[in-house]
């Protein structure tokens, strides 16, 4: 269990652990087929695409693709996966539309108000995210988040991505705190966790992905059960 006497600072992943990229994706992917009037089942789409978009973030976080190839192959994979034909051309077209519309749904996790309010009176509160500056920037804004954080820090302004230990070091450096009194919250244990531990940050598991279990640091299933550790 952290040790929250030791604390000052508390940095929080974005996607997956407070905004809900997941209800986020689904409506955005529903508004453009509509638009587009693509005969697509929204389910059947999102239930394979999320395995993929997993898989090409990990190939992107490697830095083994851009963030074109990243935006553009998941969906081509998902077409090919569900067995719908597509005109290669719509592709763009859909990856930017996906890009402008993402930002503008705002649902967070159950209870992450609740719990940003209890902690912003007793902690330095930032974010450290892989996503992109623009499009983070927007989410935090349109989902009410910006007035709990002091700082964020996107890989792509940073020019490194999670787990590499210089985008915590530098965050670590702007937020002007230690390590050992400075707290991960994030829904990865590969990116998020053991991220911020190999710098001698503490951390916590909130494992809105179903990720195996482990004793590497608290996990937690729900956010309000972060509340009661802080």
């Amino acid at each position: 269990m952290s040790d929250k006497n030791q604390i000052t600072d508390v940095f929080f992943d974005l996607d997956h652990t407070l905004w809900d990229f997941e209800k986020n994706s689904a409506l955005t992917f529903e508004k453009i087929f509509e638009e587009l009037n693509l005969d697509l089942k929204l389910n059947d789409f999102m239930e394979v695409y999320k395995g993929i978009n997993h898989k090409y973030w990990k190939q992107y976080r490697k830095n083994k693709i851009s963030q074109k190839e990243l935006r553009h192959k998941r969906l081509i994979k998902t077409f090919q996966v569900i067995d719908f034909v597509f005109d290669p051309t719509i592709i763009d077209l859909i990856s930017d539309q996906y890009i402008l519309h993402l930002s503008t749904f705002s649902n967070l996790f159950q209870g992450a108000a609740f719990l940003l309010e209890g902690l912003k009176t007793k902690y330095q509160l930032h974010i450290i995210t892989n996503g992109f500056e623009a499009v983070q920037q927007k989410k935090i804004r349109n989902s009410g988040l910006s007035s709990y954080f002091k700082n964020v820090f996107t890989a792509e302004k940073v020019g490194y991505k999670k787990p590499h230990p210089i985008i915590f070091e530098h965050a670590l450096d702007h937020a002007k705190t230690a390590a050992k009194n400075s707290l991960m919250i994030g829904d990865s244990l590969e990116v998020d966790v053991l991220g911020a531990m190999n710098i001698g940050m503490q951390a916590i598991h909130f494992n809105s992905n179903n990720e195996p279990l482990h004793d590497h640091c608290r996990m937690v299933q729900n956010i309000y059960e972060i509340r009661s550790l802080l």
